[in-house]
């Protein structure tokens, strides 16, 4: 299928808070077993702007139907018609152009779309969540493991893919980083603390590619 490509010039638009609710519903419910949540979306799309592979070289049918779970038969199939998949399209677009935009123009200001849960009796404590943004991020590095492997062996970069991997269920708590790391990951503060490590690597690898 023909997907339009995606231009880094283009105006940026950020999806507001209505058309990512609507879009996270659309992705909850395609009849898809392997479409991403909006986080694993977002994370998804970070891993193509900030990895080794530049996203100009990839075509967009390459990338873009793995959020949906892939395309299937008869088209235009998860999806009910063409609009919609269309609009899903430019949505997904419009959102990895305000993503890359946000790590350029203000990178000290970019957030992650993390899960969050406030922390019962405190006054507005927040925990992140990373699991589904890490298998995001994990999606995109399968689409070029070669090219992946040189940073993970990078020891500036490593430790933190490490925790990506860790926080998507890639490696087993232990098996490589920090040990302190590898505590129970039931413990929501230690999943909080493991997503915040997270997202640092993503400021790292953009300041590689800068």
């Amino acid at each position: 299928m023909d997907y339009p490509s995606y231009d880094p010039k283009s105006p940026n638009t950020p999806l507001t808070e209505d058309e990512l609710a609507t879009f996270d519903d659309l992705l909850t419910n395609l009849p898809s077993d392997g479409a991403m949540t909006l986080d694993g979306m977002d994370g998804y799309l970070t891993a193509l702007l900030v990895g080794p592979v530049p996203l100009s070289s990839m075509k967009a049918s390459d990338w873009l139907p793995a959020i949906w779970g892939g395309d299937q038969e008869p088209a235009p199939a998860p999806f009910r018609s063409n609009q919609q998949r269309k609009r899903s399209a430019v949505l997904v677009l419009r959102h990895l152009r305000s993503i890359e935009a946000a790590l350029v123009d203000t990178p000290e200001a970019w957030e992650p779309v993390f899960s969050v849960a406030e922390v019962p009796g405190s006054q507005g404590e927040e925990l992140a969540d990373a699991t589904d943004w890490c298998l995001g991020f994990l999606a995109a590095t399968d689409l070029a493991p070669d090219a992946w492997a040189a940073l993970q062996a990078d020891p500036e970069i490593g430790p933190g893919l490490a925790t990506i991997a860790m926080l998507g269920g890639d490696v087993e708590p232990g098996e490589e980083g920090d040990a302190d790391d590898a505590e129970d990951l039931d413990d929501p503060q230690v999943r909080d603390h493991l997503s915040r490590a997270a997202a640092d690597v993503v400021l790292k690898l953009h300041a590689r590619r800068a």
